[in-house]
């Protein structure tokens, strides 16, 4: 097979928000180092399987690019860099922390000397290098004219019993919150009419800055200081830190979407306890219903665990009803997988097909309160925020499909007439 013309550097992503966002920045960093022939794999490590996919994704990459250079970066990269290097697929691997820095990407730097180039990720305390250089980085402009995702916070501090991220990710740390004002401020001129912070414990935000200040201070600070952003989301919050301010903000200010994505991952307390999580079944359904009391409008999406070791069929049950006793329309559900050198690993199992009947089982019952909800808005107008295809995104993160969609990037009134089975259908209003 011929090497293909004109290879510009390419990004294959894997995982999770903060993953795709980060990869935006890469990209800028390898078009300015003009890489043209370079294919970068950006891993995960949630889950076993994500580590597979991570190596498959290396071998089909140079399948696809016989010419190219590969690049593994990421989560599992970081974790077992020497998984990666010794794949004949793979030029070079840089960590988490190498990822993020201009200068890593100049051809000497990336290729000269070791194949591996993976820093302590636990010694690190910079967060979004590419923010706090204050530059208006190109990567921000690749991303589509509708949401721009903006990392304010990395690492985590919680050593939750299942979790590897924080071997990948490192100890939690915040950027700065007139950092994070003036790259909204950017990104609003760039054109983005809603932008989403984003970070892998967001909650955590403002923890290692002095005072100390809660995610609801630089939430209400965006809000004040960025008064043409339409609209300001937030990636995923744990149920356990959601300070007062934040809580006003999100129950107040019509700018703020009534959405929220948790961090809940089951419905047990013994399940929640032996994970090591901070909150119990009864702390979650209380602050939905103290928000949804709040704000009526309000929905929310959840992460959650299928079939976590020890799991018996009365736990699974309890995490299966909390579904609709709180109304996790957009759920997000993990069969549960073993990481090597977690604490759970080391726990009685769930047998696999036990975990990917309960998986299925879950997804389900949130499909279930899905439905339910857009069915509730047929016939209510909202507005719009229309992505790069047919579909829009309300504020509450329903999708709605339009025949004749306007320019991506823009707002427009939209009147909720079916359901398709996955998303809203509608029609223009006005």
């Amino acid at each position: 097979m011929e090497k293909p013309e004109n290879i510009t550097p390419k990004v294959i992503t894997l995982g999770c928000r903060l993953n795709a966002y980060e990869s935006d920045v890469m990209a800028g960093h390898a078009r300015d180092a003009d890489l043209k022939d370079a294919v970068f794999i950006n891993t995960c490590a949630v889950t076993n399987e994500a580590v597979r996919q991570s190596r498959y994704a290396v071998r089909k990459a140079k399948r696809d690019y016989p010419g190219a250079k590969i690049i593994v970066t990421g989560c599992a990269a970081q974790i077992n860099p020497q998984e990666f290097a010794a794949m004949d697929e793979v030029d070079a691997v840089i960590g988490n922390e190498e990822k993020m820095h201009a200068g890593s990407f100049e051809p000497q730097a990336l290729f000269g000397g070791s194949k591996v180039k993976v820093n302590d990720i636990m010694s690190v305390r910079e967060t979004a290098p590419q923010l706090i250089s204050g530059a208006n980085r190109p990567a921000e402009k690749s991303q589509s004219r509708t949401r721009a995702f903006l990392q304010v916070q990395n690492g985590c501090d919680h050593r939750c019993t299942f979790c590897i991220i924080p071997y990948g990710r490192g100890g939690a740390r915040s950027v700065p919150a007139g950092e994070v004002v003036a790259h909204v401020k950017s990104l609003v001129a760039q054109g983005y009419g809603e932008v989403v912070l984003t970070g892998v414990d967001l909650s955590s935000w403002g923890q290692d800055l002095p005072g100390t200040p809660p995610l609801g201070d630089l939430v209400r600070r965006v809000l004040k200081l960025v008064p043409d952003l339409k609209r300001l989301r937030l990636s995923s919050i744990d149920p356990a830190e959601i300070d007062d301010a934040l809580f006003e903000a999100i129950t107040t200010n019509s700018r703020m979407t009534p959405y929220l994505h948790l961090s809940l991952q089951a419905g047990d307390d013994m399940i929640l306890k032996r994970m090591k999580r901070r909150h119990s079944r009864s702390d979650a359904i209380n602050l939905c219903a103290r928000l949804q009391s709040a704000r009526p409008e309000i929905t929310f999406g959840a992460d959650m665990i299928a079939g976590f070791p020890t799991e018996t069929e009365d736990m699974f049950e309890n995490s299966k009803s909390i579904i609709s006793e709180i109304g996790i329309a957009w759920l997000h559900v993990f069969p549960y997988s073993a990481r090597e050198g977690t604490p759970a690993a080391k726990m009685p199992p769930v047998k696999g097909d036990i975990i990917k009947a309960r998986a299925r089982i879950l997804r389900d019952a949130g499909d279930a309160v899905r439905r339910s909800h857009i069915e509730s808005r047929i016939g209510h107008i909202d507005e719009a925020l229309f992505e790069a295809t047919e579909l829009g995104r309300l504020p509450d993160f329903t999708l709605v499909k339009v025949s004749s969609p306007p320019e991506a990037g823009s707002f427009a009134k939209v009147k909720l007439t079916g359901y398709d089975g996955e998303n809203a259908i509608g029609i223009l209003h006005g």
